[in-house]
């Protein structure tokens, strides 16, 4: 048990927590774990900065790991939802779905993060 008296300038209790669905709260799980390797978070911007889908052989040439390894990357964006794939013959073409943009969006531009920036 916490016996200190509480300093006079400090702050009241705090306000109760940002509310979410079960189902948002398990999206943003999801993306967080997806994008907490920092690999899958360098691949994941830049899929976010083409135009057109990006060919696995683009991602494999850029980082220094094997294709497997870049397979298996791939997969974890694509099981959070944040890549789509496709497959044209042997190539596989991947892109932002609705889901990463929106990541992407409030990572960039979320109120909630200029409210913490700014000390409200």
């Amino acid at each position: 048990m916490n016996t200190r008296t509480r300093p006079i300038q400090c702050c009241a209790i705090p306000s109760a927590p940002v509310t979410i669905s079960d189902s948002e709260r398990g999206q943003w799980l999801s993306s967080f774990r997806a994008l907490s390797d920092p690999t899958r978070f360098d691949i994941f911007l830049l899929a976010a900065g083409q135009e057109s889908p990006l060919c696995a052989c683009d991602v494999g040439s850029r980082y220094d790991v094997t294709q497997p390894t870049i397979s298996h990357h791939m997969k974890a964006l694509a099981e959070a939802g944040l890549i789509d794939v496709s497959r044209q013959g042997v190539w596989a073409y991947y892109q932002l779905t609705d889901q990463g943009r929106q990541v992407l969006g409030r990572m960039l531009r979320s109120p909630e993060v200029e409210l913490v920036r700014s000390g409200r």
